[in-house]
């Protein structure tokens, strides 16, 4: 017997939201021999975001029931059933954290049908609910309420049981009933974690680092760690048994730090590759010709003059957005041979300034600057230190402190080892954010 399960809540801070809308089917592998529909008042206030994506807000939950009210149920309609909903740990810790407010421990085994369309339907482009159900041609109806997710849930369920043809992978994939819930060890390493930037570390029994990121929060993406499914997730989730942390308030440092420390570290579960980073170059060419001509080139080197990218698309939108930024003449582009400007005196010679000024504005090559960002607190600013065109280190300083001195910054930066994959991660961090301040230094 199995209770086709979807939930709606009403967004917020972990294991503090509450249910707005449930939807419960029935089904007996055949057809639904019950169900429940019922919006729910959640006792506190649904986000803004949440209540534009499912229409439901606080003024129409007023009159509806509280949960306490439908609890005995939902008990009743789930008895001796195995709960299946679409990303099955959300909705089944949501049903946990409200029957538990009530001094009530509801346990039941769950099947995910993300785990199982990814198993039967490899090749489906997406495996999101909406996306999914487009694929399959099944129909539709009140997308993002608890029903009409509950009903497209239910149909693509009968679908994937029919796949199933040797049942191996519902064996597999049914839950302990304590799947996506945090144990308490693990519930006390998220709490304790801060929801800011930085690199945070997992640890073994023996201390070992076995797996470190980078993110612009650490408390929320540790906690994914811990409620994710799939191999990587569950050998975390078995295996890590303290999480430490460093902030670096700049989201760059953090890529870098993330970077250079997974090479020095090689912890077990992180993928440390030994290729360059990037594929694909922009090259500053003449051939024989007075104008600069920008050119993609599939290349692993950086040498001087050079920019890198991660495929030709990549490098194609940057050389959109620097053709607009800078009006470069679609000679220096290659794409027409007579410049626009050629009735100008000195036309090759201004199409080129406006390349080279595109060049110096998002390179860092023979550069000798210092790029600031925020810092891990108030009145703190953080800095990367790049001395002739190289990676040096990165540091913190206070706001009145002497900042465009390259001596001091030298005497107080953490020394970080610089490659052409460090080019390339700043130069693109460069072109992405404006949020960076570049201050020239002088030597």
């Amino acid at each position: 017997m199995y209770a086709i399960l979807d939930i709606e809540s009403t967004g917020g801070k972990y294991n503090e939201e509450g249910i707005t809308e449930i939807a419960v089917h029935r089904f007996d592998g055949r057809q639904v021999v019950d169900k429940f529909i019922c919006l729910i008042n959640p006792e506190r206030e649904i986000q803004p975001f949440v209540a534009k994506l499912t229409g439901i807000n606080n003024k129409m939950l007023r009159s509806a029931p509280k949960f306490h009210e439908v609890a005995k149920r939902i008990v009743e309609i789930t008895d001796g059933a195995v709960l299946v909903a679409h990303n099955a740990q959300f909705d089944y810790r949501i049903l946990r954290t409200e029957f538990r407010r009530l001094g009530y421990d509801f346990q039941r085994k769950t099947l995910c049908t993300v785990d199982l369309s990814k198993q039967l339907i490899p090749e489906a482009e997406s495996h999101s609910l909406g996306k999914l159900a487009r694929s399959l041609g099944i129909p539709m109806s009140d997308r993002h309420r608890a029903n009409g997710d509950a009903l497209a849930t239910l149909k693509l369920f009968k679908l994937l049981l029919d796949k199933d043809s040797d049942k191996k992978i519902i064996t597999e994939i049914t839950r302990e009933e304590t799947h996506g819930e945090l144990s308490p060890n693990q519930l006390d390493m998220v709490f304790n974690l801060p929801s800011e930037t930085g690199v945070y570390y997992m640890h073994d029994k023996d201390g070992e680092i076995i797996f470190l990121g980078k993110t612009k929060n650490i408390k929320k993406r540790v906690n994914q760690h811990f409620t994710n499914v799939g191999k990587l997730a569950r050998k975390l989730q078995k295996e890590t048994k303290k999480v430490t942390y460093e902030t670096t308030g700049s989201e760059l440092i953090a890529i870098l730090k993330a970077y250079v420390e997974q090479k020095n570290n090689k912890p077990r579960y992180n993928h440390v590759s030994k290729k360059k980073l990037f594929s694909h170059t922009i090259d500053f060419n003449q051939n024989g010709t007075e104008h600069i001509i920008l050119e993609v080139e599939k290349n692993r080197s950086l040498e001087h003059k050079k920019m890198a990218f991660n495929g030709t698309q990549s490098a194609k939108s940057f050389l959109n957005k620097v053709s607009s930024e800078f009006e470069l003449c679609p000679s220096s582009l290659g794409t027409e041979n007579e410049c626009l400007h050629q009735e100008t005196e000195l036309s090759a010679s201004n199409c080129n300034e406006r390349v080279l000024s595109a060049f110096e504005k998002y390179s860092i090559q023979e550069k000798n600057i210092a790029l600031t960002d925020q810092g891990r607190e108030t009145g703190e600013r953080s800095f990367i230190l790049i001395k002739n065109g190289r990676l040096q280190g990165f540091g913190f300083v206070e706001l009145n402190h002497q900042i465009n001195n390259i001596h001091i910054l030298e005497s107080i930066m953490t020394p970080m080892r610089s490659d052409e994959n460090t080019t390339f991660i700043v130069e693109t961090y460069l072109r992405k954010n404006n949020r960076l301040k570049t201050i020239q230094l002088t030597t």
